[in-house]
């Protein structure tokens, strides 16, 4: 019998991170295929959630969020951005980032809508596209710099874009968008009519010289931007799925009418375990940067010594290295061969992408783990690499 899955959905089907995680589980290889860290976050947060399980708030809780969750994404906006926004009507918690995601595409986009975003892309994106029954259209960001390309983003926009979803620290590149790259988005949302859908989910996960710069800051757009971060990467509790988005209140009180569709509630104890987190002082954001900075210049040069070409990340967990200077041709199947090859498991960036060609031979590698960890994938990396 074929299939009953809708068409529209056919072409998502088992993630490349579960064939990557079951790979490196058969062979024994360090995953570094999967963006999660492999320790716990702020000691404050975990408290907190273990005090709300104790203190019996282990049901539904309101629809929204918990009150002080909502306070607290208020006031991580203005103290972090200059943001103000009503915790009551410009702010929803949601499952995770994914579901914010889903939840605003569903409510904003008919069939027939043309979503314009960059590719590669993360692969929640293209499936809740499709979902909504809207027409996916795409801007490459190219290897090795992902510097965003004018003519070809305009090219992607037409009277028929509903909106443009921009995800700013980038996964999987590393990228940081700049002001200049941001006002280009923009001013193209401005003259479509459009609105914008930022997934800001590395937030506070940025490295050198970078400042991530929230597309709701630039002149015009906070009334036509509807923002998305979550507690799960920042605070190193990605199962938690905590997550949230801010906006006009028209857009959030439209995303609401979905979400409670899909999910009603969820994460009850959690909530206010990540409200503490967000009000935690400067020095524990400081140091989730730097240390998640050290790990990736450790597994840069790793991957350089292994003979790979690297793109330097200026944000995110992750670091994306072309592998055809060790002759590979196919990242797909250069991937599948790495664990035999060096003990090491990575993404091949292709399959965030339409246009194949144009991440042919590049990998994807996470480097929010321990150091130790990091070390001995260096370690096999190097034993693997040009002798």
């Amino acid at each position: 019998m074929s299939s009953p899955l809708i068409s529209r959905m056919q072409p998502f089907g088992t993630t490349i991170f579960a064939e990557m995680s079951a790979l490196a589980t058969r062979t024994g290889a360090i995953n570094l295929g999967q963006g999660f860290p492999d320790t716990d976050g702020p000691r404050e947060m975990l408290d907190a959630a273990k005090a709300a399980i104790d203190g019996g708030r282990n049901q539904y809780p309101p629809g929204p969020g918990v009150p002080e969750l909502l306070d607290a994404i208020a006031a991580h906006q203005e103290r972090f951005y200059g943001l103000r926004v009503d915790p009551g009507s410009q702010v929803l918690v949601t499952v995770g980032a994914t579901e914010a995601i889903a939840a605003v595409v569903l409510a904003l986009c008919e069939p027939g809508d043309e979503v314009v975003t960059f590719e590669p892309y993360y692969d929640s994106y293209a499936a809740t596209i499709a979902l909504a029954g809207a027409t996916r259209r795409t801007s490459v960001l190219r290897f090795p710099d992902f510097a965003v390309d004018e003519a070809s983003l305009r090219t992607a926009f037409s009277n028929r874009t509903r909106l443009v979803l921009l995800n700013t620290p980038h996964n999987p590149t590393g990228k940081v968008f700049t002001r200049a790259e941001l006002e280009v988005v923009a001013a193209l949302a401005r003259e479509h009519d459009a609105w914008v859908v930022t997934d800001e989910v590395y937030e506070h996960l940025v490295f050198d010289d970078a400042q991530h710069i929230p597309m709701a800051t630039l002149p015009g757009m906070a009334d036509r931007t509807v923002t998305i971060s979550s507690g799960g990467k920042t605070f190193s509790a990605t199962g938690w799925k905590v997550g949230w988005l801010t906006g006009p209140a028209e857009a959030v009180a439209a995303a609401r009418t979905v979400k409670q569709f899909l999910t009603y509630v969820g994460s009850g104890p959690f909530q206010p375990a990540v409200a503490v987190a967000l009000g935690l002082g400067d020095d524990v954001y400081g140091e989730l940067a730097s240390s998640l900075q050290a790990k990736r210049d450790l597994l840069c040069d790793a991957l350089r010594a292994s003979g790979l070409t690297v793109s330097q990340p200026r944000g995110t967990y992750f670091v994306v290295a072309d592998a055809a200077p060790l002759g590979a041709v196919d990242a797909l199947e250069f991937a599948r061969g790495l664990p035999e090859l060096a003990g090491v498991v990575g993404v091949p960036v292709s399959v965030f992408h339409d246009d194949q060609e144009a991440a042919r031979t590049l990998i994807r590698f996470a480097f929010c783990k321990r150091d130790e960890v990091l070390t001995e994938a260096s370690r096999r990396l190097a034993a693997a690499g040009p002798s």
